[in-house]
């Protein structure tokens, strides 16, 4: 099998990829660990055997972060592919953590004296290289385990390597308790290479060049044309649509929002579910920076007798505006139809001007969370 530089190499030559400066550091930082990982391991010569050696360190993982675009899960994709060990495994980061969250309750029924270290000793016996796509961190239970699990996972001998839109110190930024997730930063830049490739090309851009982000009326079509753009942004598989992956993402103070479609950063909300329950600023602020895509689905036409609902659509647009959100949608008229006569008109025209500028292509290119 062709090793990862020469795959990255080929769909350089084919024209599928163009060539980038960072993603080839990346790809060579990813090929080396490679190589650590497929040696054997050293013969402990006659000294060894003699008086004892000391174990070999396993070798450092890597932590590769980016804006969205940049060939992060691409680059995964390959790292995995090619690597030409046994135990190996890759896993969506989310998917992972409800693994983890049901392993832990098995063993407290089961009474293990340390559920933590148990669940991690009896991983790192199965997975030697565990690769993460996507971490992100949202709710208070999971910073709080992650820096004694994951330590305990490393010093068991499993080496990590992990893809996120964010460097290390901007996860769980604002959490609720973040002190608590300290430990597992301090971790990650200790036993990590941290690697940025974060520079201005959205290479997801191309895959959804051709797709329009607003689509009205709601129906068949307007469905399949935003189901296709979820698939095209997160390399899920379309044939295993009923097993995307859902999320929950903290709300603070206890609160969590369910996500029914949760991948790789893109989120699928229906406007019932964010406009219509009671919900302020602060709900649409952690949706804005916990994804940077959202697929908002059933957008009606609203006036004065549901003005409640279109102060809140306001906000969220508001929200995924200053982040730079991407937002594909479907509704049921245009934008500027939305709302086009009585009490409240007047103020909707700055959520119109704001969601036809979300259209085009310059507000597409902005990474999310930078300013314009």
């Amino acid at each position: 099998m062709p090793g990862l530089l020469a795959r990255y190499d080929a769909l350089i030559a084919s024209g599928e990829l163009r060539a980038d400066p960072d993603q080839r550091m990346a790809a060579q930082r990813l090929a080396r660990l490679q190589d650590e990982l497929e040696a054997p391991p050293p013969s402990p010569g006659i000294f060894g055997k003699l008086f004892g050696s000391k174990p070999v360190p396993p070798p450092r993982g890597v932590y590769l972060w980016g804006g969205v675009g940049r060939g992060k899960s691409m680059l995964m994709d390959l790292f995995v592919e090619t690597l030409g060990i046994e135990h190996k495994r890759r896993v969506h980061f989310h998917a992972f953590m409800l693994e983890l969250d049901r392993h832990l309750g098995e063993a407290r029924k089961a009474e293990r004296q340390d559920p933590l270290m148990h669940v991690a000793i009896m991983m790192a016996a199965k997975v030697r290289c565990l690769a993460f796509d996507e971490m992100v961190v949202t709710n208070t239970a999971d910073a709080a385990i992650m820096g004694r699990f994951f330590t305990a996972l490393m010093e068991a001998g499993t080496v990590i390597v992990t893809t996120s839109n964010r460097p290390p110190r901007d996860l769980y930024k604002d959490g609720l308790n973040r002190a608590l997730f300290l430990p597992f930063i301090a971790l990650v830049e200790a036993r990590m290479d941290v690697l940025s490739l974060n520079g201005p090309t959205d290479y997801r851009l191309d895959r959804i060049g051709d797709l329009a982000t607003w689509h009205a009326p709601i129906g068949d079509a307007a469905t399949a044309k935003v189901r296709e753009a979820f698939f095209r942004l997160t390399d899920f598989d379309p044939d295993d649509a009923a097993n995307v992956p859902s999320g929950a993402l903290d709300l603070g103070g206890g609160r969590t929002l369910h996500v029914p479609k949760s991948l790789k950063g893109v989120g699928v909300f229906s406007f019932r579910k964010l406009c219509a329950e009671n919900r302020g600023a602060a709900d649409y602020l952690a949706i804005a920076r916990a994804f940077h895509t959202v697929i908002l689905v059933g957008i009606p036409r609203m006036g004065p007798e549901n003005r409640n609902e279109a102060i809140r659509f306001t906000k969220l647009i508001d929200a995924l505006y200053e982040h730079r959100v991407k937002l594909f949608v479907t509704a049921a008229a245009a934008p500027e139809d939305l709302y086009r006569a009585g009490d409240g008109a007047f103020e909707f025209e700055r959520t119109v001007s704001r969601l036809n500028e979300m259209q085009s292509e310059d507000y597409m290119a902005l990474g999310h969370g930078t300013e314009s």
